[in-house]
């Protein structure tokens, strides 16, 4: 599966009045910004995973729609099987033919061990016989060729059970591996999301990896802002940050932590602004959202709305109090 970044947007419940953007909110507050807390526009993202069909083959049904929240492991399409479950079919009984050649191969060596017991035995009392005179060497010769015989006959039975052997294997393999194709005819998802694209219908001839599904994985969220190399180099992984989105502003502000910074500058995409004057080099900053908060509130999680990162460049600075709201019923 591979995985491209979309844009998601966490999105309040409220029904709440006019939409203010973040810099806006801040300019109607009392307080301003504390010094050592920076910030910057983006929209909160989300990785994209596409859910394909391993082999090639028939959408037999899509058991999903866009929109609907998926579970890891959750069946979301079933791809057609007539054909792997007639090869199945085939080589269970394949696989039941190898085992009845065993079983049969099993019993010729406990007859054969029982031939060579009775050769060994019939040349056991020959032996005495002929010291005596009471047996011709030429029978004792005899008895010594049938007990070679049952031994070689022996050998090859077993042999022979070796070879059966190997053919269960090689049937039980074949078993396995048309299984393991009519499994993965079954697609599931690897995460908890949202689905965002039906890409095929039902009925439709795919190639291998043809995608079905295309699903928002909703185990990390985050916002990617940038910043001037002044503030960038102030910041450590795991600092404390602030997201405001724009339709809510002035409701809460949602916790989330500094999980990256980019190593190298980068020209500022055009779509981010920034108060001061353009800087040409900018460095990428993500804003994680905890995974337990996007667990907690995973039905609000949408798209469309842009928001403003707030970072924390020294611990010691307190948070404004506007920025220590969150929304009810969520920890402070």
């Amino acid at each position: 599966m591979t995985r491209t970044t979309i844009q998601l947007v966490i999105l309040g419940v409220f029904a709440a009045g006019g939409v203010i953007g973040g810099w806006q909110w801040w300019q109607n507050q009392p307080s301003p910004i504390p010094q050592g807390i920076v910030f910057g526009n983006g929209r909160i993202e989300a990785d994209q995973v596409d859910i394909a069909s391993k082999f090639a083959g028939r959408v037999h049904e899509i058991l999903v729609y866009e929109g609907d929240l998926v579970q890891p492991g959750e069946v979301l399409a079933k791809m057609d099987t007539l054909e792997q479950e007639a090869e199945l079919a085939k080589a269970k009984a394949e696989l039941a033919k190898a085992q009845a050649a065993v079983k049969e191969a099993e019993a010729v060596i406990v007859q054969r061990k029982s031939e060579l017991k009775l050769a060994e035995q019939e040349l056991a009392r020959a032996v005495p016989l002929v010291r005596k005179g009471s047996l011709s060497k030429r029978i004792l010769d005899q008895r010594q060729s049938q007990r070679d015989t049952a031994v070689a006959a022996l050998n090859a039975a077993t042999a022979n059970l070796r070879t059966q052997s190997r053919g269960i294997d090689a049937a039980r393999a074949e078993v396995k591996r048309i299984q393991t194709q009519i499994d993965d005819a079954f697609l599931k998802t690897p995460v908890v999301g949202r689905v965002l694209y039906r890409l095929s219908r039902e009925g439709e001839v795919l190639a291998a990896g043809g995608k079905v599904l295309t699903i928002v994985d909703l185990s990390e969220v985050y916002m990617e802002i940038f910043l001037p190399s002044r503030e960038a180099a102030r910041l450590t992984i795991g600092a404390e940050a602030r997201i405001v989105i724009d339709a809510v502003a002035s409701q809460f502000a949602v916790p989330a932590t500094v999980s990256f910074v980019a190593p190298e500058a980068q020209f500022t995409p055009k779509q981010v602004e920034i108060l001061s004057e353009r800087e040409k080099l900018m460095f990428r900053v993500k804003v994680k959202i905890p995974r337990e908060l996007v667990m907690k509130h995973i039905e609000k999680v949408k798209t469309g709305v842009r928001g403003v990162a707030y970072v924390r460049l020294d611990d010691s600075i307190p948070w404004p109090e506007a920025l220590e709201q969150r929304y009810p019923g969520d920890p402070p």
